[in-house]
């Protein structure tokens, strides 16, 4: 339906003032001063000079106007900082980058970044930055995966390898260089770190080049990597989990290693708010599906490692290397079996032991899911003897999940 114009409504907002009608008037918008924003350009910008103070330590206030060298007027309420905002030179933008990175702000040690973008490897981490436009940033157009170092071997590089290069094809990002190539990149951004123990993160995005949605405009895919230096070892002790309310993600994107983790994130989040380690999912017919970002495996009564199907879920590379050592177990005599399977929660509750999988924790012990104890309340002796397991793996396994480094 057409409503029909009011004259008399019209007339009222023509002839009231802009602050009246609520609209600003004609002409261009009111904006400070570049002026007072480019005379320092030149100069170093130290807050421990009384200069601007760094994002990450500057003080806010909220006021309405701006520095008193500047005619513009933020609305009311606007925060800003007590000065006008800088317009930085490359110069002053690196050198703010290293202050940021001397500042503590940071809880990891960043040993080596490669970026296709620049064409090499830097250690210096204020220069491990990816361009703002790259669609992995702002759209989630983009895919990653990662790889334990150990003792200065790559540990399941191929497996991981594997997944990342199927992660990128069902995203429809084209790979910038082959298989052996990324390879070679990815162990060579670990020697150049000198880190013998800690993990490889690496991204593949459709690349920068604007802010639309559609990837038509990015003339290039864009590579990444990241070496963390951990020198601690995970620890296997019992934690205690909850049923995440956080919608789990559709097959079509839980199997694939996206960098859309919101949902990882708020299933984390969710976990640690309500004292435990992580939330876990149900799939959409109420069976177990996963952690936030680990796999699940539980111990039956009657001693058959079982872990959920992995064809609604991450097909995790350390929960499949579980299931293949967790073989001498069953030739031992301390499992009955091992499979792959649908779990309820009601068996999963009343397992002899729980556990969560993952490349960032091995094999954790869960003591408690919700309000229920699992097993004896303490530790399972299965998911102990499989985290020993895959540590030995990761120092003496074979070739196949060890990738030497040169350093």
């Amino acid at each position: 339906m057409v409503l029909p114009t009011t004259t008399t409504s019209m007339a009222h907002l023509s002839s009231a003032s802009p602050a009246t009608a609520g609209v600003s008037p004609p002409g261009p918008s009111p904006r400070p001063s570049l002026v007072a924003l480019a005379r320092h350009k030149a100069a170093p910008c130290r807050a421990a000079a009384g200069q601007w103070p760094t994002p990450w330590r500057g003080r806010a206030a909220v006021a309405t106007t701006a520095a008193t060298n500047s005619n513009w007027t933020a609305p009311a309420g606007t925060i800003v900082t007590e000065k006008d905002i800088p317009l930085l030179s490359l110069a002053e933008v690196a050198e703010r980058l290293d202050e940021f990175h001397v500042s503590g702000a940071r809880n990891q040690n960043y040993m080596a970044m490669y970026s296709s973008i620049f064409g090499g490897i830097t250690t210096d981490p204020s220069a491990m930055v990816i361009p703002i436009d790259d669609h992995m940033v702002h759209r989630g157009h983009g895919v990653f995966d990662t790889a334990a170092i150990m003792d200065g071997h790559l540990y399941e590089l191929e497996q991981h390898l594997d997944r990342f290069l199927k992660s990128a094809s069902a995203a429809k990002i084209p790979l910038p260089f082959d298989r052996s190539t990324i390879r070679s990149i990815l162990v060579q951004t670990v020697s150049a770190s000198k880190c013998t123990q800690g993990s490889l993160r690496y991204w593949l995005s459709v690349g920068p080049g604007d802010f639309q949605l559609s990837s038509s405009g990015c003339a290039n895919s864009a590579l990444y990597a990241v070496v963390i230096e951990s020198p601690s070892l995970p620890v296997p002790a019992g934690c205690k989990v909850i049923t995440s309310s956080i919608p789990i993600k559709s097959p079509q994107f839980a199997v694939m290693k996206s960098v859309n983790y919101l949902p990882n994130a708020l299933t984390k989040v969710e976990g640690e708010e309500n004292g435990g380690f992580t939330g876990v999912w149900l799939d959409d017919e109420g069976f177990v599906a996963e952690g936030s970002n680990m796999n699940v495996g539980f111990v039956t009564r009657s001693r058959e490692l079982v872990m959920p199907r992995f064809d609604k879920i991450l097909s995790g590379c350390t929960a499949r290397r579980v299931l293949t050592l967790a073989e001498q177990l069953v030739a031992d005599g301390r499992l009955s079996g091992i499979s792959s399977r649908n779990v309820s929660v009601q068996e999963g509750k009343l397992a002899d032991e729980m556990m969560l999988i993952g490349s960032g924790i091995l094999v954790k012990p869960v003591v408690q899911w919700d309000d229920q104890i699992i097993g004896s309340g303490k530790e399972g002796s299965i998911a102990l003897v499989l985290f020993n397991l895959v540590l030995e793996d990761m120092r003496s396994g074979p070739p196949s999940v060890r990738t030497p480094v040169s350093y």
